[in-house]
């Protein structure tokens, strides 16, 4: 398949280009793994696989044999008008016995009970598969949210900044009166305009951190510039087939559905005939005037078949078929939902790595355009509103730059995670 990659991906952003990013930085990888080491939802996933295993022993012990060992002891009274019985009264009486009970045909229940286990522990799998992936992918939005709000108060406090010096020199040219009092208001209007938009930066930057710190468990450090993307598919229609074939919410659907086929069989089961073996060994001792022992020892066929059930067994049957139905409706629902997940993701992709080529060209252009209306500014050919208005460009220019590199690189991992293929960072 052809990669898709991000060139230069985040490494334009302010802070990376001032500060770059320390060796002991915090790396997307290691954001993942604290995730991973603390997330109560991957556990709850992990006790369902495990619960699903268990189950497959429970239904393969349906096959074997039962065996029981009962035993009883006490007194009891005998009383008779027989001239001939002696040692009549309360005599002490002790039995004991061992049965064992050999499942020969049970009408298919036992093997569908077993298909249907196996099929829930391949839907434990796979769900446990999503919900690892989609953690994977919570991380990597946390992590590139943090970056871009970083990056975003960087370029706000900049914006204070650059502004204020404006006001500055907007200040200085009124008292030598090259400008006049409005120059300065506007100048005034779009410093405190600044400040505003800078603590609303600040606010979405602790909003990411909290987030990050609630998936990882810390407090976001510093943190390294993401790795490159991993190949993507060729075009939609690949990402289409891939994910219809390897999306693990999907496939957990299918052996949802696949157990509840199972079902329906082991619900049939319920109305044929049951033949086992059973095996009996028993033994009695009584005490009086006379100690008497008696045992015996049996094997028999024994045969099972439900003439009528109240309706039981058909209504068991028919409510298997209809949650095999659900789990059906359920398949298609999650196939229709993927296919637009991978759509939805793919076209932002596409999108994203556009607007991030026109970022940089506005932002280039934007510095050209600032700069020289700061030297038209010092000859008297530009205003104070024409340099504010400069100014302001290139910040919204840099800033669309920074959040067209996240949406790129979250889509990309979207798309990734809708083709079942985020397993990996880097």
């Amino acid at each position: 398949m052809r990669a898709f990659k991000l060139p230069l991906l985040i490494s334009v952003s302010l802070s990376s280009l001032i500060l770059g990013a320390p060796a002991d930085a915090e790396t997307l990888a290691e954001a993942v793994s604290a995730a991973f080491a603390t997330n109560p939802q991957l556990e709850i996933e992990r006790y369902r696989t495990d619960i699903a295993r268990e189950n497959l022993d429970l239904a393969r012990s349906a096959a074997l044999p039962r065996v029981n060992l009962s035993g009883s002891g006490g007194y009891e009274t005998v009383d008779t008008n027989s001239a001939l019985n002696f040692g009549v009264g309360d005599r002490p009486i002790a039995s004991a016995q061992l049965q064992a009970v050999q499942p020969i045909y049970t009408g298919g229940r036992i093997s569908a009970g077993i298909r249907q286990a196996k099929a829930g522990i391949d839907s434990a799998d796979r769900t446990f598969d999503a919900a690892r992936q989609d953690l994977i992918l919570n991380v990597i939005t946390a992590y590139v949210d943090v970056r871009r709000d970083r990056d975003t108060v960087a370029i706000r406090q900049n914006n204070v900044e650059v502004t204020g010096e404006q006001v500055r020199a907007a200040e200085d040219r009124f008292e030598v009166g090259v400008v006049t009092r409005t120059d300065v208001a506007q100048a005034q209007a779009r410093l405190e305009g600044a400040r505003a938009a800078l603590a609303g930066a600040e606010a979405a930057l602790q909003g990411s951190e909290a987030v990050y710190e609630f998936l990882t468990g810390q407090r976001p450090g510093e943190l390294e510039i993401p790795p490159a993307l991993p190949a993507l598919p060729a075009d939609v229609e690949s990402a289409f087939a891939d994910a219809n074939e390897n999306n693990p919410s999907i496939r957990a659907a299918r052996e949802d559905l696949r157990a509840a086929g199972a079902g329906v069989d082991a619900a049939k089961a319920e109305g044929r005939p049951q033949i086992s073996v059973v095996g009996t060994a028993s033994i009695q001792e009584t005490w009086g005037d006379t100690s008497r022992e008696d045992t015996s020892v049996s094997a028999v066929a024994q045969g099972t078949i439900p003439l009528f059930t109240g309706g039981s067994v058909r209504a068991r049957v028919n409510s298997a078929k209809l949650e095999r139905e659900q789990a059906r409706r359920r398949v298609d629902a999650f196939e229709t939902q993927v296919r637009a997940q991978v759509a939805q993701a793919w076209y932002g992709y596409d999108a994203a790595t556009r607007a991030i080529e026109a970022s940089r060209r506005q932002v280039e252009a934007a510095e050209i355009a600032y700069e020289g209306a700061k030297e038209e500014l010092a000859v008297g050919v530009r205003t104070t509103l024409d340099v504010l208005d400069q100014e302001q460009q290139l910040f919204e220019a840099r800033l669309a730059l920074v959040g067209a590199e996240r949406d790129a690189y979250v889509a990309a991992h979207q798309l990734l995670r809708a083709t079942g293929g985020l397993d990996t960072i880097g």
